[in-house]
Parts: structure tokens; sequence; C-alpha cells
């Protein structure tokens, strides 16, 4: 596919899609969808349901990736290494290149080309599955031993590694910037963006006709799209419930050894450790914010509208006991930022991508967190494709999937 500056910026039929995307963009009845979200899920499902006619209205309560959104922040991995779970492979890649069209007309860079590079102490099923999915696939990867992962990345201390596997293709999307931008790209083109806070929807019949928000004003639609993150328990309590769990999580942000140049991210790429199962995950310094470190475990259940912001010591010696292990020459870095956010992985870590079970015109969009930012496109495209019939579903994504008892299996 040819994804050019111009063909996003026209809102064509190949605008950011991939070339399995094009069967949505067929002539379609203009009718009004609410997506109520304006996260990474919301605003690219958002954009596909404009691009195939649509008039769509995008509803926030505090606007596009806020400071308590899961979408909010500044940085996210993107990668295609996904053991045997080709579903999410395929998705990371088709959804490359709509990010790269995005990054193209958004005035700042978007997508960081840093390259991703995964290392453990053994060569598990998951380095096996994804060294043979991106074969299939004709992905470009290296596998790497750990002296020659030293001697190309020497600002990590590899020791004990035995393998890495290294994606040139990917790197780091600017998180906060990326949303805000579609966005408002959206909007330029004919969208409707309302700030304001959907109530728990009334279920009255098989279908829903209209959301009331917290100051009283009604929005009526034909049809809705609830990606609304840790908040999709509160609004849909008896058919979510502990189905989507909004968790804790913590990252933090050091700084450089001045005028040092190997942090940045034309040498150091984004890297996962998987530390025994135990996995950390950071970025290099992207523009001036530090050297970023998180720790990827679900920790406690949280309210995202309560939960306090502030990050703890705890959190903070085990990121810097790791730090100290794997990157010695940032002993003693000083700590210049942390941010406190939530995931809200679905039961298994599976998208929920499907309809409400007694509201027909009601599709439910979420269960993202821990890996889902990067997928946002394919999540869009998907989302906007069931809404409209014209793609299947996926049965992995489907609400009778998911139960209260989490057992996280994607990664």
């Amino acid at each position: 596919m040819n994804v050019t500056r111009r063909s996003l910026l026209m809102g064509a039929g190949g605008a950011a899609v991939s070339p399995a995307a094009a069967s949505i963009y067929k002539p379609a009845m203009a009718d009004h969808v609410a997506v109520i979200g304006a996260g990474v899920f919301g605003a690219w499902t958002a954009h596909h349901l404009q691009q195939a006619g649509h008039k769509v209205t995008l509803v926030d309560a505090w606007g596009p990736a806020h400071s308590r959104a899961s979408s909010g922040g500044e940085t996210r991995l993107t990668r295609a290494g996904y053991g045997r779970d080709a579903i999410y492979t395929r998705m990371a890649t088709d959804s490359l290149p709509q990010w790269k069209a995005l990054s193209a007309i958004s005035g700042l860079p978007i997508f960081i080309n840093a390259g991703v590079v995964f290392f453990s102490g053994v060569e598990d099923d998951y380095f096996k599955g994804s060294i043979d999915v991106h074969r299939q696939l004709g992905l470009e990867f290296q596998v790497l031993d750990g002296a020659q992962l030293q001697k190309r990345f020497p600002m990590i201390d590899f020791s004990g590694v035995t393998i890495g596997f290294f994606e040139p293709a990917f790197g780091a999307l600017l998180a906060r910037r990326s949303v805000q931008t579609l966005v408002g790209r959206f909007v330029r083109d004919g969208g409707t963006f309302m700030k304001g806070a959907a109530q728990p929807p009334a279920n009255t019949g098989n279908a829903l006709h209209e959301i009331v928000l917290s100051n009283g004003e009604r929005l009526k639609a034909d049809r809705f799209v609830f990606a609304a993150g840790p908040w999709l328990p509160k609004l849909f309590p008896d058919v979510i419930g502990q189905r989507v769990l909004p968790t804790r999580q913590e990252v933090f942000y050091f700084a450089t050894p001045p005028g040092d140049r190997l942090y940045l991210p034309n040498s150091m790429p984004g890297w996962a450790d998987f530390n025994a199962g135990d996995i950390f995950y950071g970025f290099p310094d992207i523009e001036n914010r530090g050297v970023k470190f998180a720790h990827d475990q679900h920790g406690v259940k949280v309210d995202p509208d309560t939960q306090d912001r502030r990050p703890t010591a705890a959190a903070l010696a085990e990121i810097v006991a790791f730090r100290d292990r794997r990157f010695p020459c940032l002993r003693g870095a000083q700590l210049i930022g942390a941010e406190v956010c939530q995931y809200e992985n679905s039961s298994n870590g599976d998208f929920l991508i499907d309809f409400h079970p007694q509201l027909k015109n009601v599709l439910l969009v979420g269960g993202g967190s821990g890996h889902g930012f990067k997928h946002g496109p394919e999540v869009g495209r998907h989302a906007a494709g069931r809404l409209t019939g014209s793609i299947a579903p996926e049965p992995r994504f489907s609400l009778a999937t998911k139960s209260e008892v989490h057992h996280r299996e994607v990664h």
C-alpha cells in the first residue's frame, strides 16, 4: 500500500488503512454514530467510521488522551513480536503504516523508528513463536545472542542473556500527541467532538436511542460505540463487571549523563527484558524527556476516578534496583519524572470488540491496556466494520470469551 500525506489529508479510501481494510471503504448509509471515549480505540474508530461516510460524534469527559486516560502519557512501544499470537502480529503490522501516515501530518513526530529489542536468558516458546510467525509473514527481524546484543547496544548490560529478538522497523509512539492529532484531524474533516461525561445507559428494549450526559444534555444517535477504557465497567456493570479490570501502573523517567548521546533513539531502541517471566520494559530518551522504565505487571485494582496519582517509594525502589543492574551507566541517575496511570486488561488479555447482548446497536470496545495502544488503527477499523456489518466477528474479541477470573495470556 502506498499511504501518502495527501491520502490521509484528503480522507480518501486509502487513508491510513491496510490493504485488507479497503472493504469497509464503500458507500455507506450516512447514519449518526456516537463514539463514547476519545482514547486511542475510540479516536481510531471514529476516524474509520467517518471515512466510511458516517456522521460521527466523539464524546469524552475530559478530552482526547487526558491525564486520567490509559491513552494519555508520553510514549508506547509498537512491535509485532507476540509469540505465536499471529493475530496481534498482523494487527501491529497493519497498524504501523497508519501511524506513519498520521505522523506525516502531525507537525511533530508521532512515530519514532528506534527499533525494539526483546531479550531473555532462555529461548522459550515466546521467542521461538515470534521467529516462526515473522518468517511466515515475511517480516524483518534479527536474532542476536548475548555477545551480539552487547556490541550492538552497549548502554545495556546483557549479562545472563542468551537471545535477543530485534525488530528494526518498529519503535515508539508519542501517545497523547497521536490521539490529539487524530481527533483534531477528525474534527477538521467534519466530525463533531463533544466534551461530556456519559451516564450508564438505561437498558430498556433492544436498542439504545440516546445517552444522557452528566449535565443533563441528551445525545441521540442511530448507533453507539463505547470505547471508554477503564470506565467501561462503570458504564455497564452488569455486562462488563470484572471482565475488564483497571489496575495501577507506575512509570519513571531518569536523566542521562550530560552530553551523552548513547541513550538517544538513533542509538538505543525500545526494549523489554523478559527477566525470567517478570518483564521490565522501557524507552530511549525521546524528546529530552529522559530514559523511561516500567514494570509490566498488574498492579492493584483501582478506580480511575479516585486512584492516587502519586508514585510510590516501593515502585521507585524496584525500578531503581532493576535499572542499576541492567543499565549500570545510569546508576545514581536523577529521577526527573513519574506517571501513575492504569491498565484495563480483559480477563485473558484479548481485546473486547463485541455487541452489547441486549442493546443491538451498541458496540463495546476495550480491554486494550498493557499491549493495546499500538493496535489502535486496526482496532478502530475492526470496530467500525463490526458496527456496520462489513467485518465478521473475531471469536477472540467476543464478550463470551471474557470471564471475571483474570489470567492474562497475551503479552
